[in-house]
């Protein structure tokens, strides 16, 4: 039997997630303990549906790039060849198709392969620490909404079909209150140097609230499954480096592998924060992995022996990864979560009890005994601050 690294500091980091059944959170409903979607108000929501437009500043971009809006949004999103494929940071559209992301479909979404050989750091230069001991990944309790209502599921399509990442409501600086930004990986919004943006990016939180199984899911009313709706992504971030470097496997731009998304409901007018109860603060400049009692990882591993449904989480001490010369260190925890976790937050308590993400997960090993992400440098501070001052005031 595998030994398991003392998990240190737990009930600090999970009692500071367990904050979200806020005043400012939506009505139950009574039936279920799962917390109401907003309701759609008139001419709101920005719906792509049958007989709808798409706005004009998203057609004109697609117009630019030779696509017709009208045939993107009844299926030619589904067309990856090169000429078609937007690649560049300036390029990024993302027109909402309501009612794509029905339950079934979420269901049947599978997780990128980030993965990379356990050892193949090449280019330590004395910064990388021992691996960990795996830390087996604790389910985390339920209904969501009330224990870890920031994380959440990121849905997109590939040209391998559907796929599914995690990630976590952040807050916005010019928007105290209403932030509408979600933090990610780079992987899961961006296909690196080999393609472009990813399509039909949504945000899911607290995806299948009471927890309920994949059978079970099938089944399930869709409250139970998107308790606060669909949010699509309508602005979305992430570094030069990742689009540059970035590859499916090993650990390619993985050092730079975040994204920041700003995101709007499918239905309904009220921001991300407010509709949660919740956002996290982002901190830029967490002290060195030698001085942090414990780092938490909170996500839905998708691949075996996880099956997707599930939000998890890990906590452990961090240590140190380099995996090549002149590439910024990495955080590592030792964690038995799997593909589909990736994007998903990493948290630090900060004094007062609050937690802070300082990570996102990246890349971990295919025996799956532990993850690795990104330590947030100016860099990502940049492309944070433009997002939030992108849609100061909206």
């Amino acid at each position: 039997m595998r030994s398991i690294r003392p998990l240190l500091a737990v009930t600090g980091l999970v009692a500071a997630l367990t904050l979200t059944a806020t005043a400012c959170g939506p009505t139950e409903d009574k039936a279920t303990g799962t917390p109401a979607p907003a309701s759609p108000a008139d001419g709101q929501g920005g719906g792509q549906g049958d007989g709808a437009t798409l706005p004009k500043d998203i057609a004109d971009k697609l117009k630019e790039h030779g696509v017709d809006p009208e045939k993107w949004k009844n299926g030619e999103w589904k067309n990856w060849d090169k000429d078609t494929w937007l690649r560049e940071a300036k390029d990024f559209v993302n027109p909402v198709i309501e009612g794509l992301w029905k339950p079934e479909r979420m269901q049947s979404a599978t997780s990128p392969q980030k993965t990379m050989a356990t050892g193949a750091a090449t280019g330590d230069q004395g910064a990388t620490d021992p691996e960990p001991r795996p830390v087996r990944a604790e389910a985390e309790r339920k209904p969501y909404h009330e224990n870890a209502a920031p994380v959440g599921k990121v849905f997109f399509d590939s040209p391998e079909g559907s796929m599914v990442c995690s990630a976590t409501v952040v807050k916005d600086p010019k928007n105290p209150g209403k932030s509408n930004l979600v933090w990610t990986a780079g992987h899961c919004v961006h296909a690196g140097r080999s393609g472009g943006w990813f399509r039909n990016i949504a945000f899911v939180p607290a995806y299948n609230d009471l927890g309920k199984s994949p059978a079970t899911l099938e089944k399930a009313a869709p409250r139970e499954v998107a308790p606060y709706g669909v949010y699509w992504a309508d602005w979305v971030a992430t570094s030069g480096e990742w689009i540059d470097q970035g590859g499916p496997t090993g650990g390619e731009g993985a050092p730079y592998d975040y994204a920041v998304m700003h995101v709007k409901p499918e239905n309904g007018t009220k921001s991300l924060e407010e509709t949660v109860g919740v956002a996290l603060d982002v901190d830029f400049d967490a002290p060195e992995a030698a001085s942090i009692p414990a780092m938490g990882a909170w996500g839905y591993p998708a691949a075996p022996p996880y099956d997707g449904a599930l939000m998890h989480k890990c906590v452990d001490r961090p240590g140190r990864l380099t995996l090549s010369p002149g590439t910024p260190t990495m955080w590592r925890i030792g964690c038995t979560m799997t593909g589909g976790s990736s994007g998903g937050g990493w948290f630090i308590e900060k004094p007062g009890k609050k937690l802070a993400l300082v990570s996102n997960t990246s890349i971990g090993p295919v025996t799956a005994g532990w993850l690795a992400g990104p330590r947030l440098d100016r860099g990502a501070e940049q492309i944070y601050t433009m997002m939030s001052d992108k849609f100061a005031g909206r």
